[in-house]
């Protein structure tokens, strides 16, 4: 794949450990939502790479746009700007597409973290499927605008009461996403199979879910952590889908202990 996807690259601060760290956003955000992860990462010393996936941000729409090209794509800005220790944190879609990658990075991804995310979403035509996809489409079928639409939309993914600067950089991030992007996103997920690739992965892996989170339950993301060998899994009290942005000091606690770990910040 010749063309890379929109990226940044934020230095670390401080000491350059040589650790890459590739966040990948939602189906609903884009790389702009990360500001807090990106600062606990390069204080730590990591390197961060954070992502516009295919279709957003700047770039069109894709043909062919789904959660395998998504991962070629991945694979293409690993390559480009990896190197021999590489984190892959992907949140939600972001995780679909960071477990996909593996068949084809095996080698160039040394260690994952995987927020509020999923192996596959469901039986292929299944009714909690359908209902999913009907819930997110048919305000926008009805005439709404994104804008109007998604603050809705994300409180409602959100445990209750959930605010803060991050919580509200997250809203505007999801509030200014083009349509089409939003449309074929919710497609993409509703249709991922990937439990095939846990078994496959055998790097560090830390597992977040939120224990309000109805869309990727803790109980399914520790189904999912016990199918990967030693995966390390946590659940944030107090936060729905979006633990990095409603509970970020714990999340990034967690984060930055899983790094550590790592033993790579030497």
């Amino acid at each position: 794949m010749s063309t890379l996807p929109d990226y940044s690259v934020h230095q670390a601060r401080g000491k350059d450990h040589g650790v890459n760290v590739f966040l990948l956003h939602g189906a609903f955000g884009a790389k702009e939502y990360w500001r807090h992860q990106i600062q606990a990462l390069t204080e730590l010393g990591c390197r961060v790479v954070s992502w516009d996936a295919p279709g957003y941000g700047l770039s069109p729409l894709p043909e062919g746009f789904g959660i395998d090209h998504c991962a070629q794509a991945l694979v293409s800005l690993i390559g480009h700007e990896g190197g021999s220790r590489n984190l892959v944190m992907g949140h939600s879609m972001g995780g679909m597409i960071a477990q996909r990658a593996w068949l084809q990075a095996q080698g160039r991804i040394h260690a994952y973290v995987l927020s509020a995310t999923s192996a596959a979403f469901g039986q292929p035509g299944g009714q909690w499927q359908q209902d999913f996809v009907r819930a997110r489409l048919a305000p926008l079928d009805a005439g709404r605008s994104i804008p109007d639409y998604a603050p809705e939309m994300l409180r409602k993914m959100m445990a209750a009461g959930a605010s803060g600067p991050a919580v509200d950089l997250l809203i505007a991030t999801v509030a200014s996403m083009r349509e089409d992007t939003f449309r074929a996103a919710v497609a993409a997920i509703a249709g991922y199979e990937g439990r095939q690739i846990l078994p496959l992965i055998d790097v560090p892996v830390l597992c977040i879910a939120g224990e309000h989170d109805a869309t990727a339950p803790a109980t399914v993301m520790e189904k999912m952590a016990a199918k990967i060998r030693g995966a390390r899994m946590v659940t944030l009290a107090g936060a729905g889908h979006f633990g990095w942005a409603e509970q970020p000091q714990a999340f990034n606690a967690h984060l930055r202990r899983f790094v550590q770990d790592l033993g790579w910040l030497v």
